[in-house]
């Protein structure tokens, strides 16, 4: 696959559930590629890149074009919050209150934020569980902080139509709060392997590495 093909499949993915493909961004995925990737990409005119360690982030930030839109999609550890905020567009990977008390902290407003759900209910995996998700989010608009939706990894599975169950509970788990919360209009959901059934179900982002860039060494 290459990145007109992640194009070209989200895209056709959209019209199948008759969707406008332009409301769908795809953030590629750069965690352990090089700069020179990165710019490559740029230059057909990408702009949202995702990282997942803060100090990689860090530095090729530095690095690289300061209209790249940032996309932080890992876990972030608290005290490595002040790496990141600085340049970041989005937080996909809120969930829990003391990373919010970090990513508050520093000059200016905090970068807008997705809270992470755990919809396969694994312990190993960050995110907060689906009955606790609104609680959070409550918590997190008191302290200032913008919200803009919600994230959610599955479980691994062979089949991507496996994952459509989580991803249709994701929305359904965001569209429950639209009352309350009408600022959750973000659903980032599906990588490289299902991110066509995740644009079915509703996704407004998608994360794709490997697809783009090719498989990690």
């Amino acid at each position: 696959m290459s990145y007109q093909d992640v194009l070209d499949r989200t895209a056709s993915a959209a019209r199948r559930a008759g969707r406008d493909p332009s409301s769908i961004t795809v953030v590629a995925v750069s965690k352990a590629k090089p700069v020179s990737a990165i710019e490559s990409l740029y230059e057909l005119g990408h702009r949202d890149f995702g990282e997942n360690r803060a100090q990689e982030m860090s530095e090729k930030a530095d690095l690289l074009p300061a209209d790249i839109r940032w996309h932080f999609v890992g876990a972030l550890q608290s005290n490595k919050a002040r790496l990141v905020r600085p340049i970041t567009y989005l937080l996909h990977s809120m969930d829990r209150e003391s990373l919010a008390g970090a990513w508050i902290k520093g000059n200016g407003l905090p970068p807008p934020v997705l809270v992470e759900v755990n919809t396969g209910r694994e312990p190993q995996k960050s995110g907060v569980l689906p009955e606790d998700a609104v609680t959070l989010i409550d918590r997190l608009t008191a302290l200032g902080l913008v919200v803009r939706g919600l994230m959610a990894i599955p479980p691994v599975a062979d089949d991507p139509e496996q994952q459509r169950p989580h991803f249709q509970a994701l929305r359904r788990l965001r569209d429950g709060m639209a009352d309350d919360h009408p600022g959750l209009v973000e659903l980032s959901m599906g990588m490289t392997d299902d991110f066509e059934v995740a644009v079915e179900e509703g996704a407004s982002m998608i994360r794709v590495g490997r697809a783009i860039f090719g498989a990690r060494t």
